[in-house]
């Protein structure tokens, strides 16, 4: 569904972190982890970053938050 960067994409997203705490975290510009998340939400549908989360939460569970693809 999603490619292995983009599900690290969203797990830290899921922690959440900022574009820039993103892309200090994996070594890429901010405004690449922004494009990476805005794919991600036009992927799953979500319509704002607060609907990717509680997509990307309902995915992994609760319980898991940061953890997707690991």
């Amino acid at each position: 569904m999603l490619s292995a960067r983009k599900r690290e994409v969203a797990g830290l997203v899921l922690s959440g972190m900022t574009y820039a705490e993103i892309g200090e975290a994996i070594f890429i510009s901010p405004r690449t982890a922004e494009h990476h998340i805005a794919r991600i939400r036009r992927r799953l549908g979500a319509t704002s970053r607060t609907d990717l989360i509680a997509k990307l939460q309902a995915i992994v569970g609760p319980d898991e938050t940061g953890t997707l693809g690991h």
